[in-house]
């Protein structure tokens, strides 16, 4: 019998973390129930905390973590830190199971060097975060957001229907892919399904054949931005990717184009982005990540008329959090039996 300690959230509900274990291990273990109030409660960051330095996006205050885990073997959590320190209080864990992403609330290094091994759920959310961005295009491409506030101010915007300011289809357009990893395979599927020119840029992949047999350019990301109607973001924040869209960059798109970030906020320079909407470099923009969050009620960005702007939930689906538990449970069930992980971190 395995003591396993689960640390949900309002999104990440312990009950399903605990179903989907049972379903994996069976009911012979000794399992226990945290909630944590997130998102109804904002995300913490380690810089901001003494002794959290290194820790993003967690909640739940170290010393209750660490008494809530106490003799567990096992966490389950999508947002609990663990910082040094909580560690070194936690002699008997020994896996920790991140159902997101990439685990920013844990000390990476303290756990390797307490011998914990952790695992994450890469790919969670990427059918989600995929079919968000197909909505966010044609929200402005189709001028659905436009027609939308018109009608919300009681004005029939029937001139939308005149050729020169309705919209595109995506079957005439070219979408511009940056990064092809989970998210960004995904959206290149979809877009192919509309008949859509795709060009893609990630350095560090290559095409599958099915989307180099269907007529998508692995291309550079100046021809990428020079050819392409919609450049939609998709890459892991990295040092190199940090402000990827930046003055240089938005000056190199299509004049008239649209920009879509459903990725991260620090990609972005937002203060770039601004001139090239206010000046008409760029037709629109779909906003759903930011460089601090929630964003502030002054930020220059929340007063153009020319942006869709959505709270950071491309990635919040009901299918994310069954198959993230579902994903977390089968590493805790490998665990168990003397397996290597899945997805180590």
């Amino acid at each position: 019998m395995k003591k396993i300690a689960i640390i949900g959230d309002r999104f990440m509900l312990p009950d399903v973390f605990r179903d989907k274990i049972v379903e994996a291990c069976g009911d012979g273990h000794e399992i226990r129930l945290l909630e944590q109030p997130w998102p109804d409660v904002p995300m913490e960051h380690g810089y901001a905390v003494e002794g959290m330095d290194g820790l993003k996006e967690y909640l739940g205050k170290p010393d209750e973590i660490v008494r809530f885990i106490g003799d567990a073997e096992i966490l389950v959590t999508q947002l609990a830190p663990l910082s040094r320190t909580m560690l070194a209080d936690l002699p008997s864990l020994k896996l920790v199971a991140v159902s997101r992403g990439g685990p920013v609330n844990i000390d990476m290094k303290a756990a390797r060097d307490a011998g914990v091994r952790v695992v994450n759920t890469p790919g969670r959310n990427a059918s989600a975060v995929a079919e968000f961005t197909i909505g966010a295009i044609l929200a402005e491409t189709r001028l659905i957001r436009v027609g939308h506030e018109a009608l919300r101010r009681g004005e029939w915007r029937g001139d939308l229907y005149r050729a020169d300011r309705t919209g595109r289809e995506l079957s005439e357009m070219t979408v511009g892919v940056i990064g092809y990893g989970n998210i960004g395979t995904k959206v290149v599927r979809l877009l192919r399904a509309f008949g859509t020119k795709v060009l893609v840029h990630d350095p560090y992949v290559q095409l599958s054949a099915e989307d180099r047999n269907a007529g998508v350019e692995h291309v550079s990301l100046n021809e990428l931005l020079e050819r392409s109607d919609v450049v939609t973001l998709h890459p892991r924040v990295t040092e190199e990717t940090k402000n990827i869209m930046n003055a240089e960059t938005f000056a190199k798109m299509k004049p008239g184009a649209i920009f879509v970030n459903t990725a991260r906020g620090p990609l972005c320079d937002y203060d770039a982005l601004y001139e090239n909407l206010i000046n008409g470099h760029l037709a629109s923009a779909m906003l759903e990540t930011f460089a601090v969050e929630p964003v502030p009620e002054e930020w220059p960005l929340l007063k153009l008329p020319n942006v869709t702007l959505t709270p950071h939930i491309a990635g919040a689906s009901v299918r994310t959090v069954t198959y993230a538990a579902e994903m977390a449970a089968e590493e805790v069930r490998r665990y168990i039996a003397g397996l290597p992980p899945v997805n180590p971190c």
